[in-house]
C-alpha cells in the first residue's frame, strides 16, 4: 500500500479517535452529573438508560479504532463510573429492599398493566444484557426500574430466561424512545413496510394503521383482525414478519403450533398473535384454534378449558384470548361469521420490486428502534385513546362499521382514514357478492323475482325449486330437491306454510326478503304482496 494511502487512513483514524473520546467523555460527564444531583430513588430516570447506551457505544468504537489504548482508557472511565452507579443503586436498593422485607409485601410477576391511578407499566428486554426491566410511566414522568413497589405490591418484570422471550418469539421493546409526533411516527411506520414488503399503498395504509392500533387495543371492546391471503411465493409471510415485528408484544406461531401454548400465551402476555399457515383442517386440535379467531376479537369472550390436577379433578379455566391478531393464509374460512371478522390484503403474485429477496439483519434492529418509538406513544396516549362513533360509515354494514371504528378512532388524519373506509368498501363489496353467489343467495334471487313477477298468490316452493333447477342446477352435482331449497330458504329466515297439502312462502315477509336482498346483493324486491 502506498505511503500516501497509509497516512490518509492514519489521520483518518486519529480523526475519528479524537471525535469518539470528545463524545465518551461528554457522556461520561452528563452521567457523573446525573450521579452527582441523584435524581433518582428506586427507579432510574430514561435519561440515565441513554447516557449508558451512548457510553458503552464510545466504547465499542473506541475499540474498534484504536484497540490498544482506547479499550484502556474507555475501560478504566467505564469502570469508574459504573462502581460509583453501583454504589448510589446498591444503597438506594438495600434501602427499599429493607423496607420491603419489613413489611413483605406482595410480589407480582407483571408483564404489562393499567392501575387504577392511570399508572402504566410495560415490560422491556434488552438483548444485549439479557435482562428484562420495568418501564412505569405516570403523567409525564417515564421511569424504568428493576423492579417496582407501589403501596404493599411489588412488581417485578417477567424473567429474561423465559423461553418465548429468549429465543425471540415474543418481540418486546428494549427501552421508549422519543418518536415526534404520531404523523412522523406513522411516516417512519410507512417506510419500514415499503422497504421490506411489495404492497399496494391502500394496503400499507391500512397496515401502518393495524400497527398503532395494537399498541392500544385494550382501549377498545371490538377489534378487527389483519389477513395477508395468496398463493405460496406471493410475500405473505414476508408481510407477517416485517409488520408483526412491530406490533405490541408479538409473538410467532403457526399451523403446526399446539393448541395450548397458544392459549396460554395469549393469557398471559396479551399480545398480538401472529399466525401463519392458518389453513388448517378441522381436526379437533385445529378446532380449538378456530375458538381462539371466533372468540378473540371481542373482550369479556375467554375461552373455557378443563386441566386435570395431580388428584385427578377436573379444574375448569378461563383464557382470555381478546387481543390483535395477524395472520397468513391461502384460502378462506367456511365460517362466513369468522370471514367477517378480517381485514383482508390480497397478496399479488410477482410484485417483489424494490424489496429484497432475503431479509438483512438491520431489519431487526430497525423494528426494535420502531417498538421503542411505538412504546412510547403507548405511554403518552393509552389513556386518552377512545372510541369515535361518529367515525361510522351508513353505507358499510354494522359488523363493518363494528371492526373498523378502533381502526380509524386511532389514525390522526383524514386522508388515512378514507383510505382504510375505501378499502373496508371494497372488501364489503367482494363479501356481499360472495353471498350472492351462494346458495341461499341464488334461491333468494329467485324468491325475489318470482314473488315480483307473480299475479296470484302464495308463491310455492315447488316453483322456486324448478326455477332454481333451471337456472343453477349445472354448478352442483347433487340434486336439487323441493326439501334443499326449502332448508336454504329456512337458514335465510324465511318462513314456509303448508297450505292444500303444498308448501308456500308465508305472507308478510316483503320486509324481510328486501332487507336479505340488499344484504346479499341480488334482484330488487318491490312492494309487492306475497
Amino acid at each position: 500500500m502506498a505511503p500516501a494511502r497509509l497516512g490518509r487512513r492514519s489521520n483518518l483514524c486519529r480523526e475519528r479517535t479524537a471525535k469518539c473520546s470528545v463524545e465518551f467523555n461528554q457522556a461520561r460527564c452528563d452521567l457523573s452529573g446525573l450521579l452527582d444531583r441523584q435524581l433518582f430513588t428506586e427507579i432510574l430516570p430514561i435519561e440515565l438508560y441513554i447516557l449508558l447506551d451512548r457510553l458503552v457505544a464510545h466504547v465499542h468504537a473506541a475499540i474498534v479504532l484504536c484497540p490498544r489504548a482506547a479499550s484502556i482508557a474507555a475501560g478504566l472511565h467505564l469502570a469508574h463510573t459504573f462502581s460509583r452507579l453501583g454504589a448510589v443503586v446498591g444503597d438506594r436498593t438495600m434501602l427499599h429492599m429493607t423496607d420491603d422485607r419489613r413489611s413483605n409485601p406482595h410480589r407480582s410477576i407483571v408483564i404489562s398493566d393499567i392501575l387504577e391511578d392511570g399508572t402504566i407499566i410495560e415490560t422491556v428486554y434488552r438483548a444485549d444484557a439479557a435482562m428484562t426491566a420495568l418501564v412505569v410511566a405516570r403523567g409525564d414522568t417515564v421511569a424504568i426500574a428493576s423492579e417496582w413497589s407501589n403501596g404493599e405490591t411489588l412488581y417485578k418484570p417477567v424473567r429474561a430466561t423465559n423461553n418465548l422471550i429468549k429465543h425471540g418469539a415474543l418481540l418486546l421493546p428494549s427501552a421508549p424512545a422519543e418518536y415526534g409526533s404520531i404523523e412522523e411516527l406513522l411516516a417512519e411506520i410507512e417506510t419500514y413496510i415499503h422497504r421490506y414488503v411489495s404492497l399496494p399503498d391502500r394496503a400499507v395504509g391500512i397496515s401502518v394503521a393495524y400497527v398503532l392500533l395494537s399498541w392500544v387495543y385494550d382501549a377498545f371492546n371490538e377489534l378487527p383482525y389483519l389477513r395477508f391471503r395468496g398463493d405460496y411465493g406471493t410475500g405473505k409471510t414476508r408481510a407477517l414478519l416485517v409488520i408483526g415485528s412491530l406490533c405490541y408484544k408479538a409473538f410467532f406461531a403457526s399451523g403446526a403450533s399446539t393448541v395450548s401454548p397458544i392459549f396460554h400465551t395469549l393469557d398471559t402476555f396479551k399480545g398480538t398473535l401472529l399466525f401463519d399457515e392458518a389453513d388448517f383442517r378441522f381436526t379437533d386440535e385445529k378446532a380449538e384454534l378456530v375458538k381462539i379467531l371466533n372468540n378473540g376479537n371481542a373482550k369479556g369472550f375467554p375461552v373455557l378449558r378443563t386441566h386435570v390436577t395431580p388428584k385427578n379433578e377436573f379444574n375448569p379455566q378461563a383464557f382470555a384470548i381478546f387481543g390483535p391478531k395477524i395472520v397468513g393464509m391461502r384460502r378462506t374460512y367456511d365460517d362466513r361469521a369468522l370471514e367477517s371478522r378480517f381485514l383482508t390484503i390480497e397478496m399479488e403474485p410477482g410484485r417483489v420490486v424494490g424489496v429484497p429477496i432475503n431479509l438483512p439483519n438491520k431489519q431487526k434492529d430497525e423494528a426494535l428502534v420502531l417498538r421503542n418509538k411505538l412504546l412510547m406513544y403507548r405511554l403518552r396516549n393509552r389513556l386518552t385513546i377512545t372510541l369515535d362513533p361518529t367515525l361510522a360509515d351508513r353505507e358499510l354494514e354494522p359488523r363493518m362499521n363494528q371492526i373498523l371504528l378502533p381502526l380509524l378512532s386511532v389514525v390522526p388524519n383524514s386522508e388515512l382514514r378514507t383510505t382504510i373506509t375505501q378499502s373496508a368498501k371494497t372488501l364489503q363489496a367482494g363479501i356481499v357478492s360472495e353471498r350472492g353467489a351462494s346458495t341461499e343467495g341464488q334461491a333468494l334471487s329467485i324468491v325475489s323475482r318470482l314473488v315480483a313477477d307473480k299475479t296470484k298468490t302464495p308463491v310455492a316452493l315447488s316453483e322456486i325449486a324448478s326455477s332454481f333447477v333451471a337456472e343453477f342446477a349445472s354448478e352442483y352435482e347433487r340434486p336439487i330437491t323441493n326439501r334443499w331449497i326449502g332448508a336454504a330458504l329456512r337458514r335465510l329466515g324465511i318462513a314456509l306454510y303448508k297450505s292444500n297439502g303444498v308448501f308456500v312462502l308465508v305472507p308478510g315477509q316483503e320486509e324481510r326478503i328486501s332487507a336479505l336482498c340488499t344484504r346479499y346483493g341480488v334482484g330488487d324486491m318491490p312492494g309487492d304482496k306475497l
